[in-house]
């Protein structure tokens, strides 16, 4: 993905004259062109955010961008757009668990999948689409969930470019790992009782 980052960085840098307004568009732009693909990741989007407007401005972008790419792919996945590779999609683990979920465990697991990275977002996206959550419901539990896991993202960026505020982000998206670990836990045994 080395290619799609430096072609992005190119774009900005030669294309968009050094307008903040211009690049903020443009990058949420191409978080939506990537939920909605839903295989390309948007790690190197957090990286470029950080490194043209600095740390707060830059995680908020990137959680503009996500929530906005979500609800996006949400709406075109719910009406009908094909989307590539669905029987893949269909039989990973995590879809086949958010699709027998009901109701409030739904909920709770779209938040959790949100949370960890290794999940895909596309396999999210697509069962949710795919179920009767509704457009605003799934907006507010998947940005909730998708915060501490740009936390996480701006940290590993941050400690490339900055060590001593990187330790404090670091600290911060641990603790919410572990609110998120616990979440689950608990989840978990209420659902053994």
């Amino acid at each position: 993905m080395d290619w799609l980052a430096l072609t992005i960085k190119e774009i900005i840098e030669n294309h968009l004259s050094g307008s903040a307004v211009l690049i903020a568009f443009f990058s949420v732009g191409v978080n939506i062109v990537i939920s909605v693909a839903g295989f390309l990741p948007s790690f190197f989007i957090t990286a470029l955010n950080i490194s043209y407007f600095g740390l707060e401005t830059g995680i908020l972008l990137s959680i503009i961008g996500e929530s906005l790419g979500a609800v996006v792919s949400f709406v075109l996945y719910r009406k009908g757009m094909s989307v590539a590779k669905l029987d893949k999609i269909s039989e990973n683990r995590y879809f086949l668990k958010l699709k027998q979920a009901e109701g409030k465990e739904w909920i709770f697991l779209l938040f959790v999948f949100r949370i960890f990275p290794f999940v895909p977002s596309g396999v999210v996206t697509v069962a949710a689409a795919f179920s009767s959550i509704s457009a605003a419901a799934f907006t507010v539990v998947s940005t909730a969930g998708k915060i501490p896991a740009l936390l996480l993202e701006a940290l590993i960026v941050v400690n490339v470019i900055e060590s001593s505020r990187g330790t404090w982000i670091l600290l911060g998206a641990a603790a919410l790992l572990g609110l998120g670990y616990a979440a689950v836990r608990y989840g978990h045994l209420r659902g053994e009782k």
